[in-house]
């Protein structure tokens, strides 16, 4: 049921310019689609929906762009879990030790979220360098790396 509706939705968002969740659920009811705004609100937070700006002027649904690098986050925290083993970090560079060979798989997936505080990354066979537009990101990013590994 749920998949099936969450289907309806992105079919929905795709053919229409939908505003707000009443819409949304107005053209669910017209598919014989019944359910709650409370579901709506998760739906569109699951299927990463955001609110984007049309020609016309109004803003309407939308798959996010950056639905990619939001579904990366589970394989990163994979990655992290099995093969870092350190972090430290000096000013706004980051560095993260790993098992052997896993220096460049981890880089790989931390590529793929576009972060836009991360500025590159270097990786070699046990470690990777990230570069951080500040300090404060740095130290940000090394409590995701933290909560991530406990």
């Amino acid at each position: 049921m749920k998949s099936k509706r969450q289907q309806e939705i992105l079919d929905i968002v795709a053919q229409r310019d939908i505003e707000t969740q009443e819409q949304l659920l107005d053209a669910l009811k017209e598919r014989g689609v019944s359910t709650t705004q409370a579901t709506i609100s998760r739906d569109i937070k699951q299927l990463h929906l955001v609110k984007e700006l049309t020609a016309g002027g109004i803003y309407k649904y939308a798959v996010s762009q950056r639905k990619t690098a939001l579904n990366n986050v589970g394989r990163l925290q994979t990655i992290f879990r099995q093969g870092v083993t350190s972090y430290d970090m000096a000013q706004n560079i980051v560095v993260l030790r790993t098992m052997p060979g896993l220096a460049s798989a981890a880089a790989a997936a931390i590529d793929a979220m576009e972060i836009p505080e991360l500025v590159g990354s270097l990786a070699g066979d046990d470690t990777v360098i990230l570069i951080m537009r500040t300090n404060g990101s740095a130290e940000e990013f090394c409590e995701e790396i933290r909560e991530m590994l406990s």
